[in-house]
């Protein structure tokens, strides 16, 4: 698993975007694909819109080939709560692997 290097913080009445960059467990050549899930704990925080990306981004500063990261929305949550996002997703390789990265999200 790989923690993720920043933070992320929102306010309880906030909806804010999340990226999760995958490129370090990629193999080369090889690009997420499929529906990824996200699981919260504790439960309070609710991710909607979860899906590949489809062009760059740049995350912690980095830019982010298509098909290397997961993007969603968080909403909820209550203040004073740090929750952990345990991000999934298949990948195009032969044989398929499934990847999981973590974030942690602050509700202040």
């Amino acid at each position: 698993m790989s923690q993720a290097e920043q933070i992320q913080s929102k306010t309880a009445n906030e909806v804010r975007n999340l990226a999760a960059n995958f490129t370090d467990k990629l193999d080369s050549g090889e690009a997420l694909t499929g529906t990824p899930s996200v699981s919260i704990s504790p439960s309070g925080v609710t991710a909607s819109s979860i899906a590949v990306s489809t062009g760059s981004l740049t995350i912690l500063g980095e830019t982010v080939a298509a098909g290397n990261a997961v993007t969603c929305s968080v909403s909820g949550g209550s203040a004073g709560t740090r929750y952990t996002l345990t991000i999934q997703a298949g990948t195009d390789a032969t044989p398929a692997q499934t990847l999981e990265v973590i974030c942690l999200l602050d509700v202040t």
